[in-house]
């Protein structure tokens, strides 16, 4: 069981940075591949970052290649998601998702979710 606790979002002005954390529980945080997606009001959860387990690879949404980079601490059992250039398209509730045997750019692939925190790109 893994329990994700997301913080770091807030309003910016288009080109801002920011840096979203994602604090998990439990003692196996190592093992599970983790993955940042977002939602805009009125569309679907998309897939924005992937951090491997094992060798911490990453993939990127072609949206964010380049201006966002996701990173874990397996430490501090901790994921991140720093944003820079931000954009006003960027705007969306911010979730991270943790799962064992993922497909990274789906979903429903991961078993664990935070609540969510909002990110407001103003322009």
């Amino acid at each position: 069981q893994v329990r994700l606790v997301e913080s770091g979002g807030g309003l910016v002005q288009a080109g801002a940075s920011l840096r979203l954390s994602c604090a998990a529980s439990g003692r196996t945080f190592s093992s599970y591949a983790l993955a940042w997606f977002r939602q805009a009001p009125g569309k679907e959860r998309e897939f924005v970052a992937f951090i491997a387990q094992i060798d911490s690879r990453t993939y990127y949404a072609d949206s964010v290649k380049g201006r966002f980079t996701g990173s874990r601490d397996n430490a501090k059992n901790t994921v991140y998601l720093q944003m820079s250039s931000l954009k006003p398209e960027d705007t969306a509730v911010y979730y991270c998702a943790a799962g064992e045997a993922v497909v990274p750019r789906t979903a429903s692939s991961y078993a664990y979710w935070g609540q969510g925190t909002q990110v407001t790109v103003s322009s």
